[in-house]
């Protein structure tokens, strides 16, 4: 099966040259043993890779059977999606056959051995430990006792990984192109929901408690990540710093608002937004602000969606507003 090349205005390197790949990946990841069971000893690597903040997205693909021994990755954790082919991976005492229908996410901290066979493309995503476990304590609301480790097979047939999967395929169709056409904090929002799906899609050491209902945020911490978003109106404010503002988990501010406010943090946010907006559109002389300035200025940086935002709040486009202002 042919298999499209992801992300191939972001070329990293090509060679035949097995040490030069392994060289060339070690600098992207990490150290590690690259050997092929190819007859010629010479690959045919192909590796594609964009940066984001907390993520990196690859197209990583060797064109020969090869066995990849990292030992432990410590950093990052690293969803390993074969997009045709497949392999076996062992970390610690789990051992998994890989396939499209099974993809891996080791543990950093168990040692690393993987075998991919010929012909087997992967779209790996790169995820920073630091960054994964941050938003573990931000969704539970207390520190972890141990490391995260995950379930080293991910069933991407299952009904919490499809969604995740389309949360990655977002980001990744973005950066197929020379150009990208998200903005870069549309961006960095989808990156912070690629850290909390993966979170609450694939089963780990801490899920029991994420699963377990929350405690409401009390109507006073309700009220000081309130007035955050009156006052950070203009910024791209996070559900993060808001509970961290407020002294309490994201689930539970989650909970609070919704018992207290009837939205959620981020509809708030949203409501609030939409009221300056408004304010200014009715305000503003015809002609001497657009409609983008305006939506731009309260942090929407996609006017469709803000026009459809608007339209179901006060009934009418914001170009009418802004006519008959």
């Amino acid at each position: 099966m042919v298999v499209k090349e992801l992300l191939s205005e972001h070329t990293l390197f090509r060679t035949h040259d097995l040490d030069d790949a392994r060289d060339q990946v070690a600098r992207v990841f990490c150290p590690h043993r690259l050997t092929t069971a190819a007859a010629s000893g010479e690959v045919d690597t192909v590796h594609n890779s964009v940066k984001l903040t907390d993520v990196s997205l690859n197209y990583l693909d060797y064109g020969a059977e090869v066995n990849i021994t990292p030992g432990e990755l410590n950093s990052f954790f690293l969803v390993q999606i074969p997009l045709s082919g497949g392999g076996r991976v062992t970390c610690g005492s789990q051992n998994i056959e890989s396939s499209t229908q099974v993809a891996s996410i080791p543990s950093p901290t168990e040692h690393l051995d993987m075998t991919w066979q010929a012909q087997s493309p992967h779209l790996l995503i790169h995820l920073s430990r630091h960054s994964v476990e941050t938003r573990l304590e931000e969704l539970m609301g207390r520190s972890l006792s141990v490391p995260i480790r995950f379930d080293l097979a991910m069933r991407m047939d299952s009904p919490g990984i499809r969604s995740w999967r389309q949360i990655v395929d977002v980001l990744v169709q973005n950066f197929d192109s020379d150009v990208p056409g998200l903005h870069e904090s549309v961006q960095a929002e989808i990156e912070s929901a690629c850290i909390t799906g993966l979170l609450t899609a694939q089963p780990h050491n801490y899920s029991a408690s994420l699963t377990n209902a929350a405690e409401p945020a009390a109507p006073r911490s309700v009220r000081r990540a309130m007035s955050l978003c009156e006052e950070k109106t203009y910024d791209n404010l996070t559900i993060s710093e808001m509970a961290a503002h407020a002294g309490v988990s994201v689930r539970s501010l989650q909970e609070g608002f919704r018992s207290y406010v009837g939205l959620s943090p981020t509809q708030y946010l949203r409501e609030v937004r939409l009221r300056g907006a408004h304010e200014e559109l009715s305000q503003s002389e015809n002609g001497d602000r657009t409609v983008s300035e305006i939506a731009g200025g309260w942090g929407f940086t996609h006017l469709g969606r803000f026009s459809h935002y608007y339209a179901d709040r006060y009934g009418q486009l914001p170009s009418e507003t802004l006519r008959g202002a």
